[in-house]
C-alpha cells in the first residue's frame, strides 16, 4: 500500500467542497510525513497525548483535528495548537475548551457531535440538546470557542439504507440549525467504509484512516 498514492487518489476523487481529514491515530510519524509530502495537511487523532507528541515533532503547518471523545481534564494539552475539535458533546466540555483557548489567546473551532447511530458505544447528543447549547446564554458569552458545524458517526453495518438514512437525518438537523445559526458550515460525516454515502448526503468533511494508512496498529 502506497500512502502518497492513496492521498492523491482521494484528492482526485473528492468534490472540491469536501475536506479530507487523514486519520493518523496509532500511525508513526514517517507515515504522516509521507502523506504530508503528498500534499495532505489535515490530520485527525483520537487521543490527545498522541496528537500532542506528534504535533511537537511534525511540520508546523499541519492542521490537527481531534476526532475522538474528549476528556475535559486533557483539553489543556491540545489547546495551544488544535485546529478543530469534532466531538463536543456537552456544554461543560465547551466551557473547558473556551477557558483553555482563552489562556492561549486563541479561538478554537468546534463541532457538536450528534448521536445518529443505533450503537450504544457511540457518543453524541440529540438535536434538541445541540439546539439548547447553541441557544444558551453560556455559549453566547464564550469568546474563545466557535461552533462551526456538526459531526456524526453512522452505525457500523453493511446495511447501506440504514447508513444513508442516518446521514440524511444528520444533514436535515444541520440545515435546520443553520437557518438560525449561519456560522454552521461544516458537516463532518463519513469514514473509510461509508464516505461515498456521506458525500451524497451532504458531508463537507470525511475522516479516512485505514484506506490511506492501512490497518491500525493497536499494540
Amino acid at each position: 500500500m502506497n500512502i502518497s498514492e492513496n492521498i492523491k487518489n482521494y484528492k482526485d476523487e473528492l468534490p472540491e467542497n469536501v475536506k479530507l481529514v487523514a486519520i493518523s491515530k496509532t500511525k508513526p510519524n514517517e507515515d504522516i510525513l509521507e502523506a504530508y509530502r503528498a500534499g495532505q495537511r489535515i490530520f485527525g487523532e483520537n487521543k490527545i497525548q498522541e496528537m500532542t507528541d506528534k504535533q511537537e515533532e511534525l511540520p508546523e503547518d499541519i492542521e490537527w483535528h481531534m476526532v475522538g471523545h474528549v476528556q475535559r481534564n486533557k483539553v489543556k494539552y491540545m489547546a495551544p495548537f488544535v485546529s478543530l475539535i469534532h466531538a463536543v458533546d456537552s456544554l461543560k466540555l465547551l466551557k473547558e475548551i473556551n477557558k483553555r483557548a482563552k489562556q492561549n489567546d486563541r479561538v478554537i473551532n468546534c463541532l457538536l457531535q450528534i448521536k445518529i447511530a443505533e450503537e450504544d458505544s457511540k457518543f453524541g447528543i440529540s438535536d434538541d440538546e445541540a439546539r439548547e447549547i447553541l441557544a444558551s446564554e453560556a455559549y453566547s458569552k464564550m469568546e474563545n470557542v466557535k461552533i462551526v458545524g456538526l459531526m456524526g458517526m453512522a452505525t457500523f453495518t453493511d446495511d447501506e439504507d440504514q447508513v444513508r438514512s442516518e446521514f440524511q437525518y444528520l444533514k436535515s438537523v444541520f440545515e435546520e440549525l443553520k437557518m438560525d445559526y449561519p456560522a454552521l458550515e461544516e458537516l463532518s460525516m463519513g469514514m473509510s467504509g461509508d464516505y461515498k454515502i456521506a458525500i451524497e448526503c451532504g458531508s463537507t468533511m470525511v475522516r479516512i484512516g485505514s484506506s490511506i494508512f492501512g490497518a491500525r496498529n493497536y499494540n
